[in-house]
């Protein structure tokens, strides 16, 4: 696995759970995290410094409005999918209803179209779960691009040789020191961009 690969695969993971906290009053959460880890400048000379991934995404505004928009999509399909099911429930109902009062032949052709209606429905239920990874993961390789682009020109700025990232769900990073954790600072240049981006 590539290193892209892996960090999308832990900024997907790490975008779930910001989720989950963002449902959970995400405020606190996060207002609790930058109380107990003071900002303060990196040490001089210093040239490995790391960023606290769960806090980036907790505070970085374009996930936020990325996140809206994934679950806008996301309830938007899950509602077109169960209006199909309801209405093909209904259907089958419909069809029970007046099944005993039919003959063979005639329930025969009912019940061969149903049945190509159910398996249309999955097709489609699984068409637009898949579309909808698809969505998901070209919002994460953007979402990966804006955060290395800026990382790459932020390390550079400040003379940094690597910049490390710590997530609490995939640790890489078991202990760094205060001083040399960027996080605050990456994440009101990144929001400072994507404002004027958005303008």
């Amino acid at each position: 696995m590539t290193q892209k690969a892996s960090f999308l695969t832990k900024l997907t993971l790490g975008l779930l759970i910001a989720g989950s906290v963002a449902a959970c009053n995400q405020d606190k959460t996060t207002d609790k995290a930058a109380a107990s880890t003071p900002a303060a400048a990196p040490a001089a000379g210093a040239q490995i410094v790391y960023i606290n991934q769960d806090t980036l995404l907790a505070k970085y505004d374009y996930v936020k409005d990325m996140t809206t928009r994934l679950q806008t999509k996301g309830k938007s399909a899950q509602g077109d999918v169960d209006a199909r099911k309801q209405a093909f429930q209904r259907e089958i109902a419909e069809y029970q209803k007046n099944a005993a009062t039919m003959s063979a032949e005639q329930r025969a052709p009912i019940e061969q179209r149903l049945q190509r209606k159910g398996q249309e429905i999955q097709g489609y239920e699984q068409n637009a779960t898949a579309q909808f990874q698809n969505t998901q993961g070209e919002e994460s390789e953007k979402l990966f691009d804006k955060i290395a682009d800026f990382t790459k020109k932020y390390a550079k700025d400040k003379g940094y040789k690597m910049i490390l990232t710590y997530s609490r769900a995939n640790p890489t990073v078991l202990y760094g020191d205060a001083s040399l954790d960027v996080t605050n600072d990456v994440v009101k240049g990144l929001n400072e961009a994507y404002t004027k981006d958005k303008k």
